[in-house]
């Protein structure tokens, strides 16, 4: 099982932010490693599935990576068990979705990019 997928941030408290209220996440830790670096994870509510590690980036080449860590593929898979009503909060808080919704053999489907340009399919029966 994969515990944490890394996300390279510009700032832990605006990604906090970001993702807690886009993917109703919470904070799961957030501990002070030195005075410049976090350790970040936020993920579901329920503790299941995999955790985001919001990683600052420190470097000149991991802020070139920020929004970009996939070469423009989907990077991120958002499951719902309510795809309508999660579309519908997304649009409210003004997510850039780069298709309509669209049904395939497995269900409903939106791609959308996250506040760094990273993108996801947000999946939902």
């Amino acid at each position: 099982m994969i515990r944490y997928v890394t996300i390279v941030v510009d700032d832990y408290d605006s990604a906090i932010r970001y993702y807690t209220q886009l993917l109703a996440y919470v904070v799961r830790e957030d501990s002070a490693l030195s005075a410049h670096k976090r350790w970040v994870v936020v993920g579901p509510a329920d503790s299941q599935g995999c955790g985001l590690l919001l990683a600052k980036a420190t470097t000149p080449a991991q802020h070139d990576r920020i929004g970009d860590q996939t070469g423009g593929r989907v990077a991120f898979f958002y499951q719902t068990d309510d795809f309508a009503t999660a579309y519908a909060r997304m649009q409210t808080l003004g997510v850039h979705f780069l298709e309509a919704p669209r049904h395939e053999a497995y269900g409903w489907v939106v791609q959308f990019a996250d506040r760094y340009g990273n993108r996801w399919d947000s999946l939902g029966g």
